[in-house]
């Protein structure tokens, strides 16, 4: 019995279902047709099992033919994308097609349609639709851009794409123009593939994570002024994460609060003393107290000449013995 191979790279316990697809396309398809969709999108959420005809037919208590009719309907729609030898999916002997389940786009987004190649397209449609499953919502036509912008300008492949999406989400943001930010800053690092990302990002990721708990912050990411602090001590100001977390421990034992302003200030002093050791700041620590152990001179102690006069000792008696003379 022939398969049908379903790819995908979402997966969960349940079905998101694009509005444009209720929108548009629900209402001028044959019921047994959104039924074959429907479950062809659940099984895209979920790829581990086969589905063949067969068992589609079975399933939905329908006919073989009336699922061939369906696959080849939401083909013609854009929504499904069959890579087989054969261009009639209705022919027989049924041939193997690998069947791409592509979910709706909206139609407000033209820009796609300019990628001649069809698997360069069903690329970006799965990374909206993976953006609209993770942020919960469907994309405007800017945020839709975005999208575009990054294959197109900073030419990330569709699966880095994926992995940038996941990643900001994870990190606790859900905005597209923060993922466009951080699609920059890796492009201007040279990430160009998941493999560089995964190089040059998970280790900058776990130091922020690193400072953010020596704060005392776990419920979230570092913001974006608090990156470019962290970016800046380790890059700029050369400090490794000892000298970093120790500015931590010294910002909370001073104020009793988190702040990065204030662990700035301790960062910024060291590394113009070029203090990049923490066996040079107990040094300092060690002079600073020493310091102020010396006994200071009085403050009501005058400095005029009168009170600095020196007292001289004198015979009285021999003074009185000179006048009489």
């Amino acid at each position: 019995m022939k398969r049908i191979n379903l790819k995908g790279n979402i997966q969960g316990y349940s079905v998101v279902l694009n509005n444009d697809f209720i929108d548009h396309y629900m209402p001028k398809a044959n019921g047994e047709f959104v039924k074959v969709y429907l479950l062809l999108l659940r099984h895209f959420s979920n790829p581990s099992k086969a589905l063949s005809i067969s068992k589609i037919a079975d399933i939905l208590e329908i006919t073989e033919k009336d699922v061939k009719r369906a696959l080849k309907y939401w083909e013609k729609q854009g929504l499904l994308d069959f890579e087989s030898e054969s261009e009639e999916i209705d022919e027989d002997p049924l041939p193997e097609p690998e069947i791409k389940a592509v979910p709706p786009i909206a139609k407000d987004v033209p820009q796609i349609e300019q990628y001649r190649n069809r698997k360069e397209k069903n690329g970006l449609k799965s990374s909206l639709f993976l953006a609209e499953s993770y942020f919960g919502k469907t994309l405007s036509h800017a945020e839709a851009e975005v999208i575009a912008f990054i294959y197109e300008e900073l030419s990330f492949p569709t699966d880095l794409i994926d992995y940038l999406i996941v990643f900001c989400v994870e990190n606790g943001n859900k905005s597209i123009y923060y993922v466009k930010k951080v699609a920059i800053n890796w492009s201007e690092q040279g990430i160009k593939t998941v493999e560089d990302a995964k190089e040059k990002v998970i280790p900058h990721n776990k130091k922020c994570y690193s400072i953010l708990k020596a704060f005392g912050i776990t419920d979230r990411a570092p913001a974006s002024a608090e990156a470019t602090y962290i970016k800046r001590w380790c890059e700029e100001y050369g400090f490794s994460m000892e000298m970093i977390l120790a500015a931590c421990d010294r910002t909370i034992n001073a104020i009793h609060k988190p702040s990065f302003d204030y662990a700035e200030k301790i960062l910024k002093g060291w590394h113009e003393k070029k203090y990049h050791t923490l066996e040079a700041v107990e040094k300092a620590d060690a002079l600073y107290q020493n310091a102020k152990k010396v006994k200071p001179e009085p403050k009501n102690a005058s400095k005029n000449a009168f009170n600095n006069f020196k007292e001289r000792s004198y015979d009285m008696e021999e003074l009185e013995r000179k006048l009489i003379q």
